[in-house]
C-alpha cells in the first residue's frame, strides 16, 4: 500500500494532504490560544489550565501510536475525514460549553482528532513519494507548521475580539478540511485494490537486514534525539520572547517578531531536510541538523540582540530540519509499520513538546529566563548519539539482488 520504491511523485495528494496538515494544525493551536478568555470567564486557576494541556496533550500524542497500529493491520482510508469530525466537534464544544468538565471534553476531542489525523496522514504522504520520501515528509510537514502559526494570528484577530463563542467560526476549516480528506480517501483506496496481489511493488517487504535487538536500540536513539530537538523547540516557542523582552527589554510586539522569524525559519528548515535527506542520505541529515545547531545554541545566549536574531534563524533552519529525515528513516527501518511508527514518532514529539514547555517553565519561575536558554543551550550536543544509526540506505539507483539495504 505505500508508494513503489521507484516511480513518478503524486504531487496533487502531497498538496491536499500538505493543506490539511495545515487546517488541522490551525485548529489544534486554537486551543492554547483562548486560554486567557477561558480563564478569565470560568475563573480558572493555572492548576486547570495546566489540567486542560494535559488532557490535550494526552489525547494528541499517547492514542497515535494505537491508531497508527490498528490502521497498520486493517487501513481505513476514510479515516482521516472521520478524525476531522472529532475535531469539528471539539470546536463546537469550546464555544459552546458552560463548564469546566465540557472544555476537558471538548479539548480531548480535538485531540483526538489529531491523532487520528496524523499517523495515516503521514501513510499517505509516504504511499504519493514515489521515490522522493524525504521530500514528501517535508511537504507533508510544512504544512502542519504553516497551521501551528497561522492558527494563534487568526485566534487573535477573531476570538480575542468576538469572544469564545467565534471558535464556532473555525469549524468551517474542519468541514473543508472533510471535503478534501474524502477525496483523500477515494485516491487511497483506489491504491489498496490495486496493491492487492502484487507485494513485489511494496516497499515495505524491502527490510534492513538488522536484528529485531539492533531494530529496538536504533529506534531508541531516534527516540532521544527526537528528545533533544523538541525540548529545544519547546523553550524557543514559549520563552523566546519572554527571554528578549528580559534580556533587551524589546516591547511585546518587537519580541513576538522575532519570534516569528524564527518560526518562519523552522519551516523553512523542515521543507529543506527532507529533499537533502533523499540526495546524501537520511542519517547525514540527521546527524548535522540536531548536531549542527550546537555552535549556534551555546552561542545564543551571550550574544547581542543583532547576532541573537541571525542565531535564532540559523537555529530554526538546522535544528527543524530533523524531523523529516528522522520520519523516513525510522519507517525505512521498520518498513510495514508506517502507521506505527508515524504514530510514535508523531506523539512522542508531541509529548516532549508538552513535557519541555512545562519543565522549562519551572526552571524559569526559579532560576530566571535566561538560565532556560542556558541550560537548553547544550541539548543539541545529543546530537552525537546519531553517530549510533545504522547505515540502511542505499544509494540512489543501487540495489542488492535481494532488494535489502546492506547496513554498516
Amino acid at each position: 500500500m505505500a508508494a513503489r520504491a521507484t516511480g513518478a511523485m503524486a504531487f496533487p495528494v502531497l498538496i491536499a494532504i500538505s493543506s490539511s496538515h495545515l487546517l488541522n494544525d490551525s485548529m489544534q493551536s486554537i486551543v492554547p490560544a483562548i486560554y486567557p478568555l477561558v480563564k478569565a470567564s470560568f475563573g480558572l486557576s493555572f492548576a486547570q489550565i495546566g489540567l486542560i494541556t494535559f488532557a490535550n496533550q494526552v489525547t494528541a500524542s499517547l492514542f497515535q501510536p494505537v491508531v497508527g497500529s490498528l490502521t497498520d493491520r486493517r487501513p481505513q482510508p476514510y479515516s482521516l475525514a472521520c478524525g476531522m469530525l472529532f475535531t469539528l466537534a471539539g470546536l463546537a464544544g469550546l464555544s459552546l460549553a458552560n463548564s469546566f468538565g465540557l472544555l476537558l471534553a471538548s479539548v480531548c476531542l480535538v485531540g483526538l482528532g489529531s491523532s487520528i489525523f496524523h499517523p495515516e496522514a503521514s501513510r499517505v504522504a509516504s504511499m504519493a513519494a514515489g521515490d522522493r520520501r524525504g521530500l514528501a515528509q517535508s511537504i507533508f510537514q510544512v504544512g502542519g507548521n504553516s497551521g501551528s502559526a497561522l492558527g494563534p494570528l487568526l485566534a487573535a484577530a477573531i476570538v480575542t475580539v468576538r469572544g469564545r463563542s467565534s471558535v464556532i467560526w473555525f469549524t468551517s476549516f474542519a468541514l473543508l478540511g472533510i471535503i478534501i480528506l474524502s477525496q483523500v480517501g477515494r485516491w487511497y483506496s483506489r491504491r489498496l485494490r490495486a496493491s492487492v496481489g502484487r507485494p513485489g511493488q511494496r516497499t515495505e517487504d524491502s527490510r534492513p537486514a538488522l536484528s529485531r535487538r539492533r531494530v529496538a536500540a536504533t529506534v531508541l536513539v531516534l527516540l532521544v534525539l527526537i528528545f533533544s530537538k523538541y525540548f529545544y523547540l519547546a523553550g524557543m516557542n514559549s520563552y523566546f520572547t519572554f527571554f528578549l523582552i528580559d534580556r533587551f527589554s524589546l516591547s511585546v510586539r518587537d519580541a513576538q517578531l522575532h519570534l516569528f522569524l524564527f518560526q518562519f525559519a523552522v519551516a523553512l528548515g523542515t521543507f529543506m531536510g527532507g529533499p537533502i535527506g533523499d540526495r546524501i542520505g537520511r542519517k547525514y541529515v540527521i546527524w548535522g541538523s540536531i548536531l549542527g545547531a550546537a555552535p549556534f545554541t551555546l552561542a545564543l545566549p551571550y550574544a547581542g540582540l543583532g547576532l541573537t536574531t541571525v542565531l535564532s534563524v540559523l537555529i530554526g533552519l538546522v535544528l527543524a530540519s530533523a524531523f523529516s529525515a528522522i520520519l523516513v528513516y525510522a519507517q525505512e527501518l521498520i518498513p510495514g509499520r508506517l502507521g506505527t511508527i508515524s504514530g510514535l514518532f508523531f506523539g512522542f514529539a508531541f509529548g516532549m513538546g508538552g513535557i519541555g514547555s512545562a519543565v522549562l517553565g519551572g526552571i524559569a519561575d526559579r532560576h530566571g529566563i535566561q538560565q532556560v536558554y542556558r541550560i537548553c543551550a547544550f541539548l543539541p550536543l545529543i546530537g552525537l548519539v546519531a553517530g549510533l544509526l545504522p547505515n540502511i540506505e542505499r544509494p540512489r539507483g543501487a540495489r542488492t539482488r535481494s532488494g535489502r539495504a546492506k547496513p554498516s
